[in-house]
């Protein structure tokens, strides 16, 4: 934001610290209207004609604009994408372990990403990675939804799974 001498405008439309309109002045006589109260001429309307300038006190005006930040970024919610790798002839007690950590994953918040790694030629039974996959997706219903359903990336297939929300 422009300030003070920063400005290069010659004429400004002037707005007073309680949000009054003073009308069109030239950038000397903001100055000096805005010194007399000890405070800032600020450009906040750079492109309109003639340029639009209030009279504040900016380093407050900065430091409120920092408390605002910092309080949106304490209310917003950081989700991870956990991976649980599964393989098309997982064993059943295997299974159970992998889908006992991917719904502690989704309690907590975070999304998870089922997939499964096919080696050698059983990358020609796709079908059955893909039963895997959505026993997988039904066993974890009840606590999240299917994102992405099963698709292949090279070697590998893979699905997404996010949590429920409880709202």
């Amino acid at each position: 934001m422009l300030l003070n001498e920063g400005i290069r405008a010659r004429e400004l439309r002037l707005i007073d610290q309680n949000g009054d309109q003073l009308g069109i002045k030239t950038k000397n006589e903001a100055l000096e209207i805005a010194s007399r109260v000890n405070l800032d001429v600020v450009l906040v309307a750079p492109n309109a004609k003639p340029p639009v300038a209030r009279i504040m006190d900016y380093g407050k005006f900065k430091f409120e604009q920092q408390k605002k930040d910092k309080e949106a970024r304490k209310n917003q919610k950081v989700i991870n994408i956990k991976e649980v790798r599964l393989s098309p002839t997982i064993d059943e007690h295997d299974f159970n372990t992998k889908l006992r950590n991917a719904i502690k994953f989704l309690e907590k918040g975070d999304k998870v990403k089922a997939s499964i790694r096919f080696k050698g030629r059983a990358i020609t039974h796709k079908e059955i990675g893909q039963r895997v996959l959505d026993r997988f997706s039904q066993a974890c219903k009840d606590v999240a939804t299917v994102e992405s359903h099963p698709k292949m990336d090279g070697r590998s297939m893979f699905l997404v799974l996010a949590p429920k929300n409880e709202k």
